[in-house]
C-alpha cells in the first residue's frame, strides 16, 4: 500500500476567507477530491485523522464542517499555480 502524500487543501468560505489544511489522510488529489464533494453532496462534515491546521507542527484528526464552504482546492503545492478552486 503506497503512503500517503501531504496534500494542501483550501476551502473558500461563504464570507470570502480561506481556510487551509494540509493533510495526509489521502492517496493523492484525486481521492481527496472525490471525499470531498461525496461529504458536500451529502451534507456532512469531512474528518480528517492526519491533518495539520494553517502550518501547525503538530497533527490532529479535524472535523470540517462544509456547510459555508463554497468551494476547495486540492493541491501538493500552495502556490499560485496550483489552479483555480474546484
Amino acid at each position: 500500500m503506497p503512503e500517503n502524500v501531504a496534500l494542501i487543501i483550501r476551502f473558500h468560505l461563504m464570507g470570502g476567507e480561506d481556510v487551509s489544511v494540509i493533510s495526509g489522510d489521502f492517496d493523492g488529489e484525486p481521492e481527496a477530491v472525490a471525499a470531498i464533494a461525496r461529504a458536500m453532496d451529502e451534507r456532512r462534515s469531512l474528518v480528517l485523522m492526519r491533518a495539520r491546521y494553517d502550518r501547525e507542527a503538530d497533527v490532529n484528526g479535524i472535523v470540517i464542517n462544509l456547510a459555508n464552504v463554497v468551494s476547495a482546492r486540492v493541491s501538493k503545492t500552495d502556490s499560485a499555480e496550483a489552479g483555480q478552486y474546484l
